[in-house]
């Protein structure tokens, strides 16, 4: 049955199709557990972000009723991440009103951003950014989070630097000020939440008895709820010191309740100091003014959020998921969520992992966990200023330990050390400069080895010996493609094995060959000429028709092309025993382009 004119327009809605009760109990059950885990996830990363706990909750639940609708993989789950948030708070710390309008601006410009790259087919872009990269970004991306919670994790009041070395050495100067009870509530929780995560790995085999099964899904639940746990018995503490009048912890304070305005992002905003010649005037800022404020943030916020997203749905979702699709549904997400007062959000991981581990069955889970957390607005908002700000840290830095990926270091190092090169780069840089100019770096220094191995092919340069004895230097490329930039390194490496080994022929083994480019054609030729003066023949052996073609065009008639082991034998032999030892440089006879298949090609034994 194909597609109605509905389902194209608003892909989504196909899950309507057979929508049984039997899938909307398993939808329900899932997008409950899910809001469990993304309603004190979304008050931290508001934390994380620089702005007020409500924010996390007004970007958590639009983009699961809007990726229920456009989305094509039912796990994923879209909403507020530890790394955006990290990435928004660089445009949050001036004070008043800016913070989050500047915070919602990147918002809808990430959203503009991801579908232009939606409609001109731009998905392939994050092809680029290769695996040790990511992992060097999001192993330092974690550090930098964990390093910026730590402050309210032990109870520090005041600043605590901007980059990671700063943050730390900070924290480290104001340790005699840590709050002993924030410091043991912190640490305290963390270690619960690691011990809680352990419980999801107990298995109940399949002949268990009933209460063994119930055991194992009260274990499960309350892994998967942990976060929850944790932020509710800690506010419970919280609010019992506080009946008795007292104030132990650190609190997050008044959560404003209410679900948020419909309203256009704000393209204006006022910094409420920074300006004037004391340094302490407001200064109004229009449109352009917050365009440049947000800067490399426009482009590099896009792109992080369509990595992470697209990553995830092809985890879950295989190689059906349409990219395409994905970006659409992600920059809808975007740009209806800064309407309802959203910071920038996308896929994450651990809540898809949670989805999909509570067996749903559609993205309209996405619509239920939502409808949680307007709920968690209009009803449980006086509740959250009791949570402990060490509380929500602990379930930050408990969240990042496991974005540290440092197992894949040591199969690199002994696979690929070349690789471990722009990872380390993305890492270090990340740290020390900023994630932004790390991640573009360690792009870079990959593109680098890419040009160079373009450049510098790997080229294989034996003797080997015909059936009668006749000697040749057989020089081989490793690689299927031979570019302009790789010409002149093919003659210097020709030239030099000619110098070590003699004028004997030149055979060079196409086999491998599968596309070369005009320039690399001509710089064939040059070699060929230069050869042609030493009496040197130059032997084309077993290209494809698309080379054999170009080289044609290319090296015109004097072009000695072979398609197997025994032509090769049979010319050798006749240039060999050619007059006084002299070669005649000659066309073969076979046509060069015979549609004819080439028969198989025995190995060449290499001296």
């Amino acid at each position: 049955m194909g597609l109605t004119r509905v389902e194209r327009v608003v892909p989504g809605t196909r899950w309507l199709r057979g929508y049984t009760a039997q899938f909307v109990v398993a939808d329900l059950i899932a997008g409950i557990t899910v809001g469990l885990t993304v309603l004190p996830q979304g008050l931290a990363y508001a934390t994380l972000a620089g702005l007020e706990p409500q924010y996390g909750l007004y970007s958590a639940f639009v983009g699961g009723v809007v990726y229920a609708l456009m989305g094509g993989c039912r796990e994923v789950t879209i909403g507020p991440t530890a790394l955006l948030s990290l990435m928004t708070s660089r445009h949050t710390g001036y004070g008043g009103e800016s913070g989050p309008q500047l915070a919602i601006l990147l918002c809808f410009l990430s959203g503009v951003v991801e579908l232009l790259m939606a409609v001109l087919r731009l998905g392939a872009l994050v092809d680029l950014i290769s695996l040790p990269v990511t992992v060097g970004f999001t192993s330092a991306t974690a550090l930098i989070i964990g390093a910026s919670q730590l402050k309210a994790l032990l109870g520090i009041r005041g600043g605590s630097g901007s980059g990671f070395a700063s943050t730390v050495r900070t924290v480290i100067e104001k340790m005699p000020e840590a709050r002993v009870a924030d410091s043991i509530l912190g640490v305290v929780s963390i270690a619960v939440l690691l011990a809680l995560r352990k419980l999801k790995d107990i298995k109940t085999p399949p002949d268990a008895t009933r209460g063994r099964k119930i055991l194992g899904l009260v274990c499960w639940l309350v892994a998967t709820a942990r976060n929850a746990l944790v932020v509710l018995v800690t506010s419970f503490v919280a609010f019992y010191y506080d009946q008795r009048g007292e104030r132990p912890f650190i609190l997050t304070g008044t959560v404003k309740s209410g679900i948020p305005d419909f309203q256009l992002p704000p393209f204006s905003t006022v910094l409420p100091g920074g300006g004037g010649p004391n340094g302490t005037s407001p200064v109004q800022l229009g449109f352009t003014g917050m365009i440049e404020e947000l800067g490399a943030s426009i482009a590099l916020v896009p792109i992080i959020a369509v990595l992470g997203n697209v990553a995830i749905s092809k985890a879950f979702g295989g190689s059906g998921i349409n990219p395409t699709r994905e970006l659409v549904a992600l920059s809808l997400s975007n740009i209806c969520g800064s309407f309802f007062s959203s910071f920038p959000v996308t896929g994450s991981f651990s809540r898809s992992a949670v989805n999909h581990a509570s067996g749903v069955k559609t993205p309209i889970g996405g619509i239920y966990t939502g409808a949680l957390v307007l709920l968690a607005l209009g009803v449980l908002t006086p509740y959250f200023q009791f949570i402990p700000k060490a509380a929500l840290s602990a379930v930050i830095i408990s969240a990042v330990i496991f974005m540290i990926e440092y197992e894949v270091i040591r199969p690199l190092w002994r696979c690929s050390k070349r690789e471990l090169i722009p990872g380390a780069v993305t890492f270090v840089l990340s740290l020390i400069v900023g994630v932004e100019l790390g991640l573009l770096a360690g792009v870079l220094t990959d593109l680098a080895f890419v040009v160079y191995r373009t450049a510098r092919p790997l080229l294989t340069v034996s003797v080997a010996n015909t059936n009668p004895g006749a000697q040749y230097i057989l020089i081989r490329p490793n690689h299927s493609v031979i570019y302009f930039p790789a010409a002149e390194w093919v003659r210097n490496v020709t030239s030099k094995a000619i110098k070590q080994h003699g004028n004997i022929p030149v055979v060079f083994d196409c086999r491998l060959v599968n596309e070369f480019d005009y320039t690399a054609a001509t710089g064939l030729q040059m070699l060929r000429k230069e050869l042609e003066k030493k009496k040197i023949p130059l032997i084309i052996y077993g290209s494809s028709s698309e080379v054999r073609k170009l080289l044609q065009e290319t090296l015109k008639s004097s072009l000695l092309e072979v398609r197997n082991d025994d032509e090769l034998e049979t010319l050798l032999q006749e240039l060999s025993t050619a007059e006084g030892g002299k070669h005649e440089l000659r066309e073969v006879v076979a046509p060069l382009l015979s549609s004819e298949r080439t028969p198989p090609i025995a190995e060449i034994e290499l001296s």
